[in-house]
């Protein structure tokens, strides 16, 4: 009789400790549902804010009007892969938003603690250029995938790269791919080698710190990180172009 007793009350405090657990589980659950729609809501307030003043179709048209636009058929195949390798090696996949990469970026972020990397695609990166800052808010990334999915359904892929390298920051004073080639090796960008190719490649991530005029040793090294990420995506061979 007193077993049975004691194994009721047993009982009991299990119940009562899973409706607890399920209670929380549940709150957890709506405060996170909560937070994330108040992020999702500010961030589209953000992006139909930016495109109010200017449309993304105009931003498209100011860039394809430039001087010396360079067009997806003339740049390098050796270029466009070490890009595609260094900063969006699924860009020909996806639709504007990598959820895979966002995944990586978002462990890597709980491993820190804190909002360290983007995971941001190629037309996220010129979502961010054309009309936010470089502060590192949820917010503004929810912003970005908007942005992206409008440039998306405007534009074909390779449309989207040609955007991407004519208004990109290469350092030293260049601002395309054009001028970088110009400036850098006295060339037009489909005139450039191997070497010259994964080198511009990889000078965007930090041009400041990459230029090859200004620090050619980092900036070799950073060409080294490139070669490393096209052997990762198949597009050369390991000791390949070294």
């Amino acid at each position: 009789m007193g077993d049975e007793i004691l194994e009721n009350k047993r009982n009991k405090k299990k119940s009562k400790f899973k409706k607890y657990l399920e209670t929380f589980l549940v709150i957890v659950v709506i405060f996170a549902a909560a937070v994330t729609a108040g992020v999702v809501r500010s961030g589209y307030l953000l992006y139909k804010e930016a495109v109010s003043q200017t449309p993304v179709s105009q931003k498209v048209e100011e860039i394809q009007q430039q001087e010396h636009y360079t067009t997806f058929e003339e740049l390098p195949q050796r270029y466009i892969d070490a890009v595609i390798s260094a900063e969006d090696r699924r860009f020909f996949k996806h639709h504007g938003f990598d959820i895979l990469a966002t995944a990586r970026a978002a462990w890597h972020n709980i491993e820190a603690g804190r909002l360290i990397e983007g995971g941001s695609t190629i037309t996220q990166q010129l979502a961010k250029n054309w009309y936010f800052t470089q502060e590192k808010k949820f917010s503004r990334k929810v912003a970005e995938i908007f942005v992206s999915k409008t440039l998306e359904k405007l534009c074909e892929k390779k449309t989207i790269f040609e955007l991407y390298v004519n208004s990109i920051y290469f350092g030293s004073g260049y601002y395309n791919v054009y001028d970088a080639s110009h400036g850098y090796y006295g060339k037009d960008p489909i005139d450039l080698n191997d070497y010259e190719a994964t080198m511009l490649a990889g000078v965007p991530n930090a041009p400041s710190v990459y230029s090859p005029d200004v620090n050619p040793t980092l900036a070799e090294e950073r060409r080294q990180q490139v070669l490393e990420c096209m052997v990762e995506n198949g597009y050369i061979e390991e000791g390949e172009l070294q």
